[in-house]
Order: structure tokens, then sequence, then C-alpha cells
């Protein structure tokens, strides 16, 4: 069996970047115009990255079009939702299109999701304690049942441990699209 990771938020670059961190390899190297699929064996398991466009939608349909991709790419759905998150740099449009997507997606989207922050001033410190404490990153590590990492702090193989116990806590269940 695979495990299929869904990767939001943020800007393409910073998404191809995660992607290849989790793969282990260079394989995401534009900006991608719809869902694209990568799988590999990743830590003696087989891995599928879905990587996504910028969530910018002038319309629900937009939306609407934008889950169906999600969906047929993930089939027969993804068992983690990645967030990736600049917390220095989120909007709140960004929080509510992150929200809307995945509320769209699935009612229990939330339940399968994770919170990836990455800091885009490496030099301050503690600018992560700042703005874990604004409205807009606190509301959504709530959603996702306070799973968060950041990105300086981590390595893949705690990164899938964390798939991992997001697959287990929901019954080894993926989201499907409703």
């Amino acid at each position: 069996s695979e495990l299929r990771v869904v990767v939001l938020g943020s800007s393409w670059s910073q998404r191809n970047s995660v992607g290849n961190f989790i793969v282990g390899k260079n394989v995401f190297k534009t900006e991608p115009q719809f869902c694209v699929r990568v799988g590999e064996e990743v830590e003696k398991s087989r891995i599928v990255v879905i990587n996504t466009p910028d969530l910018q939608f002038r319309c629900a349909a937009k939306i609407t079009q934008f889950i169906k991709d999600c969906a047929r790419v993930s089939a027969p759905g993804p068992h983690v939702f990645l967030l990736v998150l600049e917390p220095e740099n989120i909007t709140e449009e960004e929080k509510n299109t992150m929200h809307r997507v995945l509320k769209a997606f699935n009612d229990r989207s939330f339940d399968h999701s994770f919170i990836l922050m990455l800091n885009s001033e490496p030099r301050q410190q503690d600018v992560f304690k700042d703005h874990t404490k604004k409205a807009l990153i606190k509301e959504l590590i709530i959603k996702c049942r306070y799973r968060y990492l950041k990105m300086e702090d981590i390595e893949c193989p705690e990164l899938l441990t964390r798939f991992g116990q997001i697959v287990k806590e929901n019954n080894g269940e993926h989201v499907s699209y409703e």
C-alpha cells in the first residue's frame, strides 16, 4: 500500500522543495498548473506526494475544479494534507482559502492535516513563538489537532513517522471527496 500526501499552501517553490524533501529527489522543479503526483520508495514505504498549484481562486467553481483534480490525482484519496505555511507571511485570505479547500474536500480533512512551518527569516529565532500567538496560525494549529513542526527542526524519517501517526489515528482510512 502507499501513503498519499497532498501538499498545500505557501509558494510553489516552497511546496516543490517540501515535496522533494519528502521523496528524497529533485522531481518537482516548476510551478504546477494542476495537481502533480510523484511516487517513490522512501524508508521502505511507498510515498506518493501530490503537489498542488497555488490556492488562488476567483470563484467557487474554480475551487470545485481544483478539488476534483486533487481527488482524481490522489485517488482513492489522500491520507495526509500537508499544509506548508510561513507564519510571518500568512494572510487572512490564505487561511480562509485553505480552510475552504479542506472543508470542501471532506469535513474530516482537518483530521488528516499536518502543518509544516517554514521560517522565511532564518536568523530570527523567536519569530515562531511570536507568530504562533497570532490568531491565524493558532486557529489552523487547533483545527489540525496541534499537529505541526518547524521545517528547520526536522528530518524526513520524523515527518514520515508523523504522517504514519495521522494514518493510525484515522484507522488507516484516507479522505474521500464528497
